[in-house]
């Protein structure tokens, strides 16, 4: 209870002081303004542009705003035992050795941008996860008319995506803001369909620009009050003039609902890769080739530089931009091409905005010496590609296992594989020329969970044969079934580089 009764005491004495400073100056108590600035507040508040009610701009605005369903075929594991000593207790009811599908759907907001139909919605809104397939999008206008719309294009990394309205006819449609303009404090309001309800209109205000909520390349958010739910997604945070300042991506919540705390894509960050995928094009972003970690207190200390400025180098890619560049791993990064990195401005947001093939200069700190060397930023790698390339720590836990994939892989071994690069088989401590899948997870109810198999082990044969892609793989297996076997031959290189053959069956 002290920090409480503190708190309570403070706002008494600031209270207090208000009336002190009524005396002095001869302005209202309530009229206080920054300690250095010089404004009176009765000419700043209120701001123009925020109305008595939001009912005019609401009645002209929703109209383009839509709701976006998707049906998709998902693959389901009829068998609860499968995988386990009890599978052949079940049996194989109804699934005639096949794999069983059934029926999902995906709900969402989006908005039009233009006459002839294209809607801007978010990446996850439309897309599968990886044990589904896209089989139809509808995009229902807020009067009930439904239109079926073709996927222009997508962008995982932004969590983009442009729609297609397959109907010959003016739509009506709102256009990007600036939010670089943006400053928190101003009003928006949010159009969507919260759980489905279609036409959802709320308020707010911005609480903060260019928030960081978690590390990404492009995860920088506006930050807003507007209340925002499930099936928000891909639907327009809206300015006082109308225009769209940002796309409602995702929200911090303990229940699941609203609490305040809902992120919106910045227009200045999606326009342009709108533009770019309904155009057809294809997304380049920079790419430096290192692994960071922002300057907390411990680092700042033990490095003698400031908090909340740069950003500490721990590993560089070899051959990468910022290896040719002489960038080193314990070297502090603190600004890209004349910004500063910051919290709110990481070396990967930087970099990322940047066109490959530009020579830029990167201010850095080595040995407590600032120095600063030149960069060609190189093409940033797909997700995949990204996904492979980092650090695999072989004793960590994988971020998903076998059973959340359909792959044939991970359907008939249990087994999660990626294929070796030269920077997996450094970190394995193998050789960096070693062909060969590395194993990422292993469902610990198959057989190769049994025979000792683990995370990064290496499988270099099967049946005999080499398996560079995990294609080879795939189509060993399928051969194996084709041929009425029940197991394929392994051979492993363990962790330590002993190689030893393994019998695995076939699930």
């Amino acid at each position: 209870m002290k920090p409480v009764r503190y708190v309570y005491g403070l706002s008494t004495a600031l209270l207090l002081g208000g009336a002190t400073a009524t005396l002095v100056t001869g302005f209202p108590a309530g009229a206080q303004v920054a300690q250095n600035d010089e404004r009176q507040m009765s000419q700043v508040v209120p701001r123009a542009g925020a109305p008595a009610s939001f009912a005019d701009l609401t009645e002209q605005l929703q109209p383009a705003v839509v709701n976006i369903s998707t049906r998709q075929r998902v693959q389901v594991q009829t068998n609860p035992f499968a995988g386990t000593p009890f599978a052949e207790l079940f049996g194989n009811r109804g699934q005639n050795g096949q794999p069983q599908t059934r029926e999902a759907q995906s709900l969402g907001s989006g908005f039009i941008i233009s006459s002839d139909g294209y809607v801007v919605t978010n990446n996850h809104v439309v897309s599968p996860n990886n044990r589904a397939t896209l089989e139809e999008i509808t995009v229902t206008m807020p009067d009930g008319t439904e239109y079926e719309a073709e996927l222009v294009g997508t962008d995982a990394a932004s969590d983009l995506a442009v729609l297609k309205i397959q109907a010959n006819r003016t739509f009506p449609f709102v256009e990007f803001g600036r939010s670089g303009d943006v400053r928190a404090g101003d009003w928006v309001i949010a159009i969507g369909n919260p759980f489905g309800l279609g036409g959802t209109v709320t308020s707010g205000i911005v609480s903060a620009v260019l928030r960081n909520a978690g590390g990404g390349a492009y995860d920088r958010y506006i930050q807003t009050d507007a209340s925002i739910n499930r099936g928000n997604s891909g639907g327009p945070l809206f300015d006082m003039q109308g225009n769209v300042i940002g796309i409602n991506n995702a929200i911090i919540s303990p229940t699941g609902g609203s609490v305040g705390i809902g992120f919106a894509i910045p227009a200045d960050v999606a326009a342009p890769i709108v533009e770019q995928l309904r155009a057809g094009e294809e997304i380049e972003r920079g790419f430096l080739g290192v692994s960071i970690q922002p300057i907390n207190d411990d680092l700042a200390d033990s490095l003698g530089l400031p908090r909340n400025r740069g950003e500490f180098v721990q590993t560089v890619q070899p051959d990468g931009a910022a290896d040719r560049a002489g960038i080193r791993p314990g070297d502090v990064v603190i600004s890209i091409d004349g910004q500063a990195v910051t919290e709110e401005q990481t070396l990967s947001f930087l970099v990322a905005n940047i066109t490959p093939g530009t020579r830029i200069p990167i201010e850095l700190v080595r040995d407590g010496e600032r120095r600063t060397v030149q960069a060609t930023v190189g093409k940033r790698p797909s997700e995949e590609e990204l996904r492979q390339q980092q650090m695999f720590d072989p004793d960590a836990e994988p971020e998903t296992g076998p059973e959340t994939s359909d792959g044939l892989i991970e359907e008939k071994l249990g087994l999660q594989v990626m294929t070796m690069t030269p920077q997996i088989a450094r970190q394995l401590g193998a050789d960096e020329d070693l062909t060969g899948l590395v194993i990422g997870a292993v469902d610990p109810n198959a057989d190769a969970a049994r025979k000792g198999l683990r995370r990064g082990d290496i499988i270099l044969t099967a049946n005999y044969r080499a398996v560079a892609q995990i294609a080879d793989l795939e189509a060993i297996i399928a051969e194996a079934e084709a041929g009425g076997r029940d197991a394929v031959l392994l051979r492993i290189q363990r962790r330590g580089g002993q190689t030893a053959y393994f019998p695995i069956r076939l699930r």
